[in-house]
């Protein structure tokens, strides 16, 4: 944003009035406050106290006697009293004071008031023990007499007055909008900060460039899109792209959050639409950015009874606004979410939001560009190859590859490294998409169980693969909630899945219970996340992708809840007997791969015992290893092991949840990955 802009007139008029911290007239009031405090104490010393009341003559014996503190005392004349009238006030020493007693609760002082006339030897005999004050009595009576009317009345003032006035001030801001203007920033996020998705900036800076040189579009016809809505997942960089809109924007930028426009009084959401386009076309050409708007722009009606009016109320002032009869030339709306399924349709239509952005899960290139812009700020080794890395995080978003670097930072400073090596990124990764390792205190038979289902997984998936999606590693150490894990890595992102792949996948998911089958005569609950993951690929197989008998028909069809809006449910469009050939396809695709398993694995048994008896010797190794052990009959490349650097993180057994097991599988077999032992071993299934 250039310095005229942030000079203009208009800057103020997009912020929102913030309270003043320092208020010269408070502090004004405070300061007459303590000053006639001060004033009234001082000029009634010792009101309030138990004062002896002395004759003159008494006086004049208790100063011959030194028994008057002379720093105490005040003479002041009196003329009420006459031409030699005197008020004389102080301490002196009480009488009943024993400083030999220790438990004496008398003062050693009392004050004391003498009114009445002074001989002049009297007078210069009190002048050396008190101190004379010739001030204006009359001022002093009404300073006496008023000062306590004025302390009542400034502070009614201060506690009723201003504070209602601050009210109503309060609540004629409830409209305002709460839309806080950007500008340029030492350190401000450009285009060149933003990577992997190229077609989206594209997209954008369009508009940058429209605003910068609008004859350039205007001269062939062409007009600038009043919105951009920019959709995709979370975590794909939405916001990021706002954020270098602007700072590669010339002109005014305001940002404004979905939520801001719901208050608790009706009528405010609607109200402050209307304040945030006004300020909008005083400062046009601007951008205003509202991110998350799936807050207010919900589909109108949803719901049983007909949706909530107040929201309903923001979004048809929002409609209005943005393409209305008023019109707002000059205003660019700039929209983000990750849910465009709830928006309503009069607010996607164009017009109102003429491009739809989508900002995707960045491909192999995209991801590589990403750790590139990432991994500046991040100590490197030499060694570190980011393609690899970008090739072994499919599925990953931007954020997530942030903080895959991040995380390897934070692991090799663990370890005191001064840089960041490659076996520290491949353990970000197994933590980010797996969670911490946790040395469960396991038995040797549980450890026994899990080696051979992360064996049976691994042999088998070595065997039927065809180069698409090799092991990467094997563990049986745990992690979140799985005893053991057998990890793949893709040769390149999966667009399409074959039949097949598909089946070979299940196969694969089925090796861990084959292999306990074979090797301990008995089955396990371990494999019921791997169970529910092939049932659901079967099904899609079924039902959605007509890779069965059945015949290419989708069977079902995805029901948005009527409240919450998200796919919870499946409508049945089909007869029973169709249901019960669907039953029977899927069954039948998991029952054939199963057996399929089986013979893979007693075909190479002696295979599968020399890679358990690895994984309970070295607890983790890699898919080289595997592709050895099935080639040659043992390992032949040593096992890279790193130490512990704490046992901070141990657990106790049963500590797992097979509520979870489901979608952590489903997380990872989309991303290339098989967690083979999500439940703890002996777990009700």
């Amino acid at each position: 944003m250039s310095e005229s802009s942030n000079k203009s007139p208009n800057k103020d008029s997009g912020r929102n009035p913030q309270p003043e911290r320092f208020q010269p007239k408070v502090l004004l009031i405070w300061l007459v406050i303590i000053t006639a405090i001060i004033a009234l104490w001082y000029s009634m010393p010792g009101a309030g106290s138990n004062q002896r009341q002395l004759s003159v003559s008494e006086l004049i014996m208790a100063v011959n006697e030194g028994a008057v503190n002379q720093d105490s005392g005040v003479m002041k004349p009196d003329p009420t009293l006459g031409k030699e009238g005197y008020i004389v006030t102080g301490e002196m020493r009480n009488p009943k004071f024993d400083p030999d007693d220790i438990n004496s609760k008398e003062p050693k002082l009392v004050p004391f008031r003498v009114e009445g006339r002074l001989t002049e030897s009297d007078f210069l005999l009190l002048r050396e023990v008190v101190a004379e004050r010739r001030s204006s009595t009359a001022l002093q009576e009404i300073l006496v007499s008023f000062l306590p009317f004025l302390l009542i009345i400034g502070l009614l003032y201060f506690l009723f007055v201003r504070q209602l006035k601050n009210a109503g001030r309060g609540a004629m801001s409830f409209g305002k909008s709460k839309a806080k203007m950007l500008t340029r920033e030492k350190d401000s996020i450009t285009f060149k900060d933003v990577a992997g998705c190229d077609e989206a900036k594209e997209e954008v800076s369009e508009v940058v460039d429209f605003l910068r040189d609008p004859k350039k579009f205007q001269r062939i016809g062409g007009r600038i899109p009043k919105g951009v809505l920019m959709v995709g997942p979370p975590g794909t960089g939405k916001t990021l792209l706002a954020k270098a809109v602007a700072g590669e924007a010339d002109v005014p930028f305001f940002t404004i959050s979905g939520s801001d426009f719901v208050e608790m009084f009706v009528g405010v959401g609607a109200a402050r639409v209307r304040d945030m386009f006004e300020q909008g076309r005083k400062s046009a050409p601007c951008i205003v950015f509202i991110d998350e708007i799936d807050a207010v722009g919900r589909q109108r009606g949803a719901g049983l009874g007909g949706g909530n009016d107040e929201r309903e109320q923001t979004l048809n002032s929002l409609l209005v606004e943005m393409d209305g009869f008023d019109g707002h030339e000059g205003v660019i709306i700039i929209a983000a979410t990750n849910r465009p399924d709830v928006l309503d349709n009069a607010l996607l239509r164009p017009g109102r939001f003429d491009r739809q952005v989508t900002i995707d899960l960045p491909d192999l290139n995209g991801r590589h560009e990403i750790l590139l812009v990432h991994a500046k700020k991040i100590a490197l080794d030499e060694s570190v190859e980011l393609e690899h890395v970008a090739r072994n995080t499919p599925g990953f978003s931007g954020a997530d590859l942030a903080n895959l670097l991040n995380e390897g930072a934070l692991i090799a400073a663990r370890y005191n490294k001064k840089v960041v090596e490659m076996q520290d990124l491949d353990e970000a990764r197994d933590k980010i998409s797996f969670g911490r390792e946790r040395r469960r205190l396991m038995d040797d038979e549980d450890r026994k169980i899990t080696a051979y289902h992360e064996a049976g997984h691994a042999l088998v998936q070595a065997v039927v693969d065809d180069g698409h999606l090799p092991v990467h590693k094997v563990t049986i150490i745990p992690r979140g909630q799985s005893l053991g894990s057998t990890m793949f890595m893709p040769k390149k992102d999966v667009l399409n899945h074959s039949k097949r792949r598909l089946l070979n996948q299940v196969c694969c998911g089925m090796g861990g219970r084959a292999a306990e089958e074979i090797v301990m005569g008995d089955i396990t609950s371990g494999a019921s996340g791997d169970i529910r993951m092939v049932t659901k690929t079967a099904r899609h197989m079924v039902c959605d992708w007509g890779m069965t008998e059945l015949g290419p028909v989708a069977y079902g069809e995805n029901k948005d809840h009527i409240f919450l809006g998200q796919e919870i449910e499946r409508s049945q469009n089909y007869s029973e007997q169709t249901a019960q050939k669907i039953d029977t396809a899927i069954h039948d695709i998991v029952e054939e791969q199963y057996h399929r398993s089986l013979e893979i694995l007693n075909k190479h048994r002696k295979e599968l015992d020399v890679c358990a008896e690895a994984l309970l010797e070295h607890e983790t190794i890699d898919g080289k290893h595997v592709l050895e052990i099935l080639e040659f009959g043992e390992m032949r490349s040593p096992v890279i092991k790193r130490e512990i650097v704490s046992e901070n993180a141990q657990g106790s057994e049963g500590d797992g949840v097979e509520g979870s097991a489901a979608e952590e599988d489903n997380k990872n077999s989309d991303k290339g990955e098989l967690a083979g032992e999500d439940t703890p071993v002996g777990a009700p299934a």
